[in-house]
């Protein structure tokens, strides 16, 4: 079941967007949930039942972007939809992860987009694993939560969010179970997680936990065309 929220201190907004929403979601055969929020506090006490929020910007009290901010120091890292009526608050929209900025009045086809793209990649998110030997066992490994891989002879040491082990593989082997799953080799010793890349320039790719990864001077052009085509399919601003 995906389970959305719209946050808007409009409560006929509110209500109309989320009809929207339900009757959009039923025509792409999706099921879900739909919760109503009035204030970005309600919306705060929510967070760990949610995998997409739409969210006003222009609120009394708490409005969106700070409603946004909090979301993310409270480590809510699935989909935030922006609405609001001006396009003034887009790059702002960027420093807060946004998966799009919506400007009212929302256009339904475009509503449609964004919905059926949140729930593809929700799903394709829980079902995206590679199988690797450790411990004599063979073990899921949920790509999602893998900010990169470090290369040291056989010795693949997987770097997660809290953490990460070390195992066994050849690095061709590596390679090809992640053909296609958002990960470039920016250097001989690094599989870098596209996804969560937060900025970079020719020497380094910066993750979105602050860590930072060499680029091979050579592997510069390939990353540049590999990051902008991930961020072309993972999302942007309509």
């Amino acid at each position: 079941m995906f389970s959305i929220a719209v946050c808007d201190d409009e409560l006929l907004e509110c209500l109309n967007l989320s009809a929207k929403i339900r009757t959009f979601m039923e025509e792409l055969g999706i099921p879900c949930s739909i919760e109503q929020f009035q204030s970005g506090k309600e919306l705060l006490k929510a967070l760990n039942r949610l995998d997409l929020i739409f969210l006003d910007i222009l609120m009394d009290g708490m409005d969106g972007m700070e409603t946004a901010r909090r979301c993310r120091e409270l480590a809510f890292e699935k989909k935030l939809v922006f609405l609001s009526s001006s396009r003034r608050y887009v790059f702002d929209a960027y420093d807060v992860e946004a998966f799009h900025y919506l400007v009212k009045p929302v256009d339904d086809e475009k509503l449609r987009q964004v919905l059926g793209r949140a729930a593809r990649q929700a799903e394709a998110s829980c079902e995206d694993y590679i199988v690797v030997s450790r411990e004599r066992q063979r073990r899921k490994l949920f790509l999602d939560s893998v900010l990169y891989f470090e290369i040291q002879g056989r010795q693949i040491h997987v770097h997660e969010k809290g953490g990460g082990f070390t195992y066994y593989e050849q690095i061709g082997v590596l390679e090809k179970q992640l053909q296609g799953k958002g990960f470039f080799r920016c250097h001989k010793s690094y599989l870098v997680n596209l996804r969560h890349v937060d900025a970079y320039n020719r020497q380094e790719a910066i993750l979105d936990n602050e860590e930072r990864i060499i680029i091979a001077k050579r592997r510069y052009e390939d990353f540049c065309q590999a990051i902008l085509a991930c961020m072309r399919k993972n999302g942007g601003i309509l």
